[in-house]
């Protein structure tokens, strides 16, 4: 968990956890599995309740974007991610259901990619069905994105890092855009990658691992596009990805130009990020994708 180890409240986290594990392992009577390895925000390990159900013991490092997990799975009540059988606030742990045999989305090589994407758009499109609550805890995305684009254009002028300003002044402004023009919003998964759809028992595909927010369907489908293999790879990889979008934005029956466009806004977001955090090669990666995906959509 090297993320959380390079902040002073993450040491402090790491130091309290085995504490933590300990008090939840006596207090819900499991019986705990060695821990998954992989998370870099919180740690998680498989479990048996003295029934014999199979459970995940989540706990997570007290941070914003783990605030809303356990609501939002609450909310969608199986319908497309893990259940939630129980949630202590306080320590941000979580007793979710088990995926068995759980192998990730991303890693099913036997499918075509176009295939898995078909797969995960079908798990989005569960999730969104749900209508979302009246009242809620979640943040808004509108709010969120306007953070974002702020930070974007302070770290531009601050850090100057040599890109395109005009690539980055337009991703600052899809930002805030994008959100007050939606038509309709769902709760959105936040980090719908392929990694977080896992091979079940219940369902055939179930997400984990949300970082929910209230907000435009369109946000969501760009990490299963970008990460389902490499599209960036290829040589020309408008090619690819203009036909998974299409493919993806049909399934959903999504605005395929806005999930184009909150792409953009994303690499660019990713990029300056990456500027902030002494990650240059990361940071011109996700610009370059960022310029693919602008022509693309031709902006």
């Amino acid at each position: 968990m090297s993320t959380v180890g390079r902040t002073e409240s993450g040491q402090s986290w790491l130091a309290r956890l085995p504490s933590l594990v300990e008090e939840l392992r006596e207090r819900w009577s499991l019986r705990l599995g060695a821990p998954f390895h992989g998370g870099s925000c919180s740690w998680v390990a498989p479990a048996r309740l003295p029934d014999g159900s199979m459970v995940v013991l989540k706990v997570s490092w007290p941070h914003r974007e783990a605030a809303g997990e356990a609501e939002a799975l609450r909310w969608w009540n199986g319908r497309g991610a893990v259940w939630v059988h129980r949630h202590d606030e306080e320590s941000y742990a979580l007793l979710v259901e088990r995926c068995e045999p759980g192998g990730p989305l991303g890693c099913a090589d036997q499918l075509q990619a176009e295939e898995r994407l078909l797969l995960g758009a079908e798990v989005l499109g569960e999730l969104w069905r749900v209508p979302p609550p009246e009242e809620t805890g979640l943040e808004r995305l509108g709010d969120v994105a306007g953070e974002w684009a702020d930070l974007v254009e302070a770290r531009m002028d601050r850090l100057r890092p040599g890109f395109d300003p005009g690539l980055v002044a337009h991703g600052a402004r899809l930002l805030r855009e994008l959100p007050a023009t939606a038509t309709r919003e769902v709760v959105v998964h936040g980090d719908f990658n392929p990694g977080n759809v896992l091979a079940a028992q219940r369902r055939p595909w179930l997400a984990i691992d949300a970082k929910p927010m209230i907000g435009d369907p369109g946000y969501d489908p760009w990490p299963l596009l970008g990460q389902i293999d490499r599209p960036f790879a290829y040589p020309d990889p408008r090619r690819p990805l203009a036909s998974r979008f299409a493919l993806v934005a049909d399934a959903l029956g999504e605005d395929e130009r806005r999930m184009r466009a909150w792409a953009v806004a994303r690499r660019v977001e990713t990029a300056l990020w990456a500027v902030e955090h002494g990650d240059s090669a990361g940071a011109w990666e996700a610009m370059g994708e960022a310029r693919v995906l602008a022509d693309l959509t031709g902006m």
